[in-house]
C-alpha cells in the first residue's frame, strides 16, 4: 500500500486510577475530538485506560482483577467501539492477562475492524508481578508501517533501532514519565499544590513541567530517538495527578528531522495534531545513517551475551 500524508494525534489527560469507565470515556472524548480535526490516528500514554501509578502497591490478586484479557476483554472491545463510532484508529494502554495468570504491561492499536496490534512492554516495572514482553511490534495502519515501544523500552537505543529496523516508519511511544526522583541533576517530584494552584498561578507550574524535572530533560533523549533512525516519534504522557505524583503532559509528534510538529501546552486534557508526510524518512539524515552501516563490525558486540539488570530509582 502507498503512503500517503497521515494526520496524527497524540493525547495527554489526567487519569483516575483503577476508574476504567471515567478513563475511557475520557478516551472517547478526545478520540472523537481528533477525529472532528480530520485525525485517522490519536495515541494515549501508558495504561491510559486503568492508571498507572497506583499499581506499585497492588498485590498479584488485585492486579489479576484489574488486568483483563486482549482482545475479548471489556476495555478493548470499549476501544473498538468507540473507534468505530468515531471512524479513528485508536492507541491505548492497560493491565493484561494471559490464560495462565501472567501480567504483562500491554497497549493496543485498534480501528472499527478490531485489534490492529498488539504490544507487551518489554521492560516493566511499576509492580514486581509484571511479565517482561518477548518481542517487537511491527504493523501497517493507513499504508504506514508502525511499532510501539512502551515509556522504559526508549531508554534502551537497541528497542528502538531494532523496531526501526523491523520496518518502522512511526514508533508510537506512550509513557508515564517526568517528573519523578533520578540520580540525575535537576530530578524530582512536582509539589501537588502547584497543580491545585494552576489557574491563578501558571508560571510556577510551568517552571516546574518545563526545567529539568520534565521537558527539559526530555529533549536530552526524545528527539534523538526519531532523529537518528529517521522516524516519526509519537509520544503521549498524562497531565495532573496520576496517584500521588504529579505528571507534566507535553504529548507531542516529532519527525525524522527531530523536530517538534505539534506539542500539548494545555495544563488538562487535551490533544496536539500533525500532518506527516513519507518524504521526511528518505531526506532526513536518518535514513542515510541506516544505509550507511556496517553490521559487520559490531553484529558480534551488540549481539554477544548479557545479563539484563534493571534498577528501579523510585517508589
Amino acid at each position: 500500500m502507498h503512503m500517503e500524508q497521515l494526520k496524527i494525534s497524540t493525547a495527554q489527560f489526567e487519569n483516575a486510577s483503577g476508574d476504567k469507565a471515567y478513563n475511557l470515556a475520557v478516551i472517547d472524548r478526545l478520540s472523537r475530538k481528533a477525529a472532528d480535526e480530520g485525525s485517522k490516528v490519536i495515541a494515549f500514554h501508558e495504561c491510559s485506560v486503568t492508571g498507572y501509578t497506583f499499581a506499585r502497591n497492588l498485590s498479584q490478586a488485585q492486579m489479576l482483577l484489574l488486568a483483563e484479557s486482549i482482545p475479548d476483554g471489556p476495555s478493548t472491545l470499549r476501544l473498538i467501539d468507540i473507534a468505530r463510532n468515531n471512524d479513528i484508529a485508536i492507541c491505548a494502554g492497560l493491565f493484561e492477562k494471559d490464560a495462565e495468570g501472567n501480567l504483562f504491561k500491554a497497549y493496543v492499536c485498534v480501528d472499527k475492524g478490531g485489534l490492529v496490534a498488539k504490544f507487551r512492554k518489554l521492560h516493566p516495572f511499576i509492580n514486581p508481578f509484571l511479565t517482561p514482553g518477548n518481542e517487537y511490534c511491527v504493523f501497517e495502519l493507513y499504508g504506514w508501517k508502525c511499532g510501539i515501544l512502551i515509556c522504559y523500552d526508549n531508554n534502551i537505543v537497541e528497542n528502538v533501532r531494532a523496531t526501526r529496523l523491523l520496518g518502522a516508519d512511526i514508533i508510537f511511544m506512550p509513557h508515564v514519565t517526568m517528573c519523578t526522583p533520578s540520580t540525575r541533576p535537576g530530578a524530582g517530584f512536582v509539589d501537588p499544590r502547584l497543580w491545585e494552584n494552576r489557574e491563578i498561578d501558571p508560571t510556577s507550574l510551568r517552571l516546574e513541567f518545563d526545567g529539568m524535572k520534565g521537558r527539559d530533560w526530555l529533549m536530552k533523549w526524545l528527539p534523538s530517538r526519531a532523529y537518528d533512525n529517521g522516524i516519526y516519534v509519537v509520544f503521549s504522557n498524562p497531565i495532573g495527578m496520576d496517584d500521588n505524583q504529579l505528571k507534566n503532559g507535553c504529548a507531542m509528534v516529532i519527525d525524522p528531522f527531530g523536530d517538534i510538529l505539534s506539542e500539548c501546552r494545555t495544563l488538562g486534557d487535551d490533544i496536539a495534531s500533525a500532518v506527516i508526510s513519507p518524504e521526511k524518512l528518505t531526506q532526513a539524515g536518518g535514513y542515510r545513517y541506516i544505509n550507511a552501516r556496517r553490521p559487520e563490525l559490531y553484529a558480534d558486540i551488540i549481539g554477544q551475551y548479557h545479563k539484563s539488570e534493571q534498577k528501579v530509582i523510585w517508589r
